[in-house]
């Protein structure tokens, strides 16, 4: 195996026996057929569009769930690998059938290995692992285009991931999915490295569309997120835990033990769902449990009761709360029981996960208190007067977003540090399990305001973009960069990826990134962010802060 695309690979170089994340060689070399052969459908799917070709089956929702099950830490279970690969090849030779006469490669008489060949008919899971030793990451020789086609598909894993969030909430957006066809099917082309960054500067683009999207998703169907003082204690009664992000999940997990004397609390980041009005009515929801995904380990332990994986952020299961995990959606882990889609027009069944629950007792409590969020764009806009009047005043002198992924690893103590040394004059923009870093910190207000203002999940990035955007409009300012607003961002997988390129398209330079710049920017690809929008490596957090307070 062959892996680079989260930030804790080996040795910042890839991961070539057994993922840090968890999994094994056969996983990841399952999830290499299957992004080949995406490829290979997204390639029938654009010849389609060029043809203008009447074909019944709509491929594009199949492709974005498929992708997502490849974005780190979603799904370790190969046999629900090996079915993605198997509908994925159905749908592609349909489809390749319809269209042979357009395309190159002519059928069973084809004999050529080139990645964008349709006509490879493999069925088990044997032929996939077979094929996976020519069609992984290498496979390209070439270091730049190999680095740059690889950014373009860690760009479209996270676009994919939003993506499924909103089309669950009823919001397709078929200008985003028919560019992730676009870039999947562009992979197997000669295209040159110009090209290709056109290309990775145009995801960026879609990112905030489909962030957008979900957005609106979210908004439309549990209300604008408020200001919310979250509990992080526990009650008496027994619990159900929800982690991932799918709103939809907990949603319907609350109806479904609105009469049952359990209680659901949150972890990771489902810790926003507190912040929307349809959702933090219910009384027996009752508050945020632990903290970042890495963690769960040892907090799933302590906390007694069933817990239900909704999307991605699962890690190798241990056996003292194997019986107690579930997973739902795109989510995956072998030998653990899996909640089946929901039919059309019916919730999903959580039952099993009830009943279980009424048999463990409550959760032991490991901290107590509350932390407050809840300041995605409409909040901070609503407070827009008394944000721009501290500015004005100079009491608050500078903005620091600080959003993204959360990890293990003991460099990430920077972002914990840089919290507590920045001047308290500054204000810090969050969204993502990166405020697990320092949402829990008494770094106090000014004028009344939090000096940690909590947007949401990753996906909420969107929030502080459409807040800078604002005050930006509001100081009459030309360029964004000349706001007072400094990015220091954590990245550990592929939806971070999609929130940086979606900054980068909209021109904000500066960037700090960290704890490493990843392994898969070859030295060319590095160059170019450097040059054309000046991302840099998070460094000293003594230098950093002095930095930032310059507006550096």
């Amino acid at each position: 195996m062959f892996c680079y695309q989260c930030q804790e690979t080996a040795q910042n170089i890839g991961c070539t026996k057994g993922g840090v994340c968890g999994k094994n060689a056969e996983v990841a070399g399952l999830q290499d057929v299957l992004i080949y052969v995406l490829k290979g459908l997204s390639l029938c799917e654009e010849k389609k569009q060029e043809l203008g070709a009447s074909y019944p089956e709509d491929n594009g929702p199949f492709i974005m769930k498929a992708l997502f099950a490849t974005v780190t830490n979603t799904n370790f279970d190969s046999q629900r690998i090996s079915e993605l690969i198997k509908e994925a090849l159905r749908r592609r030779d349909d489809l390749y059938q319809m269209l042979i006469a357009g395309l190159e490669c002519k059928g069973e008489q084809c004999s050529c290995d080139r990645p964008d060949c349709v006509t490879w008919k493999a069925k088990t899971q044997e032929e996939f692992l077979k094929k996976a030793e020519t069609v992984g990451v290498l496979a390209t020789e070439n270091e730049d285009i190999r680095s740059l086609r690889e950014l373009l598909l860690y760009g479209v894993k996270g676009i994919a991931a939003y993506w499924d969030h909103a089309e669950i909430l009823g919001e397709k957006n078929k200008e985003v999915c028919e560019f992730v066809i676009k870039a999947l099917s562009s992979m197997v082309k000669d295209l040159s490295a110009d090209e290709l960054i056109t290309l990775v500067l145009d995801a960026g683009n879609n990112a905030v569309g489909v962030m957008a999207s979900l957005d609106k998703a979210n908004t439309l169907a549990y209300g604008n997120p408020e200001i919310t003082k979250v509990n992080i204690g526990v009650g008496t009664k027994p619990g159900i835990l929800v982690s991932g992000h799918d709103l939809k999940d907990i949603e319907e997990l609350l109806k479904q033990t609105a009469e049952t004397d359990v209680d659901v609390y949150t972890h990771g980041e489902m810790l926003p769902a507190h912040y929307y009005p349809e959702l933090k009515k219910y009384k027996h929801f009752i508050g945020n449990y632990g903290g970042s995904w890495w963690k769960q380990n040892k907090e799933f332990e302590s906390f007694n009761g069933p817990i239900l994986m909704t999307t991605n952020c699962i890690v190798p299961v241990k056996d003292s709360y194997q019986r107690r995990i579930f997973t739902t959606g795109i989510a995956g882990y072998p030998g653990v029981k899996h909640v089946a889609d929901r039919k059309q027009g019916k919730m999903k069944d959580f039952s099993e996960i009830i009943a279980l629950a009424k048999q463990c007792p409550a959760p032991t409590e490991i901290e107590t208190g509350e932390i407050i969020g809840g300041f995605a764009h409409k909040q901070v806009l609503a407070l827009a007067d008394k944000v721009v009047s501290a500015v004005k005043s100079g009491a608050i002198k500078r903005f620091v977003v600080m959003a993204g992924c959360d990890g293990r690893q003991n460099d990430r103590s920077y972002f914990t540090e840089l919290a507590k040394s920045l001047p308290k004059d500054m204000v810090i923009l969050t969204a993502g399990c990166a405020k697990y870093r320092y949402n829990k910190l008494n770094l106090g207000s000014i004028d009344g305001i939090p000096r940690v203002l909590d947007a949401g999940q990753c996906n909420d990035s969107y929030s502080l973009v459409v807040v800078a955007l604002k005050l930006k409009e509001v100081f009459g300012l030309e360029d964004i960069n000349e706001l007072p607003i400094s990015f220091d961002l954590g990245w550990y997988e592929q939806k971070a990826v999609t929130v940086l390129l979606a900054l980068l398209h909209l021109g904000i330079k500066g960037i700090r990134l960290g704890p490493t710049l990843p392994a898969f920017l070859s030295p060319g690809v590095a160059k170019i962010l450097v040059e054309k929008f000046s991302i840099k490596l998070v460094a000293d957090v003594k230098k950093d802060v002095e930095a930032i307070s310059k507006g550096q």
